[in-house]
């Protein structure tokens, strides 16, 4: 059973910054794509931001210049550093595996909660 595991989320002033990681439990990450969802109260689960097994990146116009995704294969991490934080980021943010060639492994974290407000 594969499992992710977010961390890093918290309460943080507008303007802040967080890290948010994700391990997955798998021997390798290198065949997956990773992405970054979120999803506020009442609203539905929307991309933030995905890489790609060949390291492309693209982002949800919302967090643009804000927030960067990465991934350290050797680690099984994917990280989401985000900036300048506002308070409309506030939501519940879930880690994505979708393996490049097995459209049945695909997966969620149970996901972490960002809280941006003074």
């Amino acid at each position: 059973q594969v499992r992710l595991v977010e961390s890093g989320g918290g309460l943080v002033q507008p303007g802040g910054s967080l890290r948010l990681s994700c391990v997955v439990s798998v021997m390798s990450i290198d065949m997956y794509d990773m992405a970054w969802y979120r999803q506020a109260p009442g609203k539905q689960r929307d991309l933030v931001a995905r890489i790609y097994t060949d390291g492309t990146t693209n982002y949800a116009d919302f967090v643009k210049g804000r927030f960067t995704i990465s991934r350290d294969n050797a680690k099984n991490t994917v990280y989401l550093q985000m900036n300048s934080l506002k308070p409309e980021d506030t939501a519940v943010y879930y880690c994505n595996a979708d393996h490049k060639r097995v459209p049945e492994q695909f997966y969620w974290g149970a996901g972490t909660q960002v809280t941006v407000s003074s």
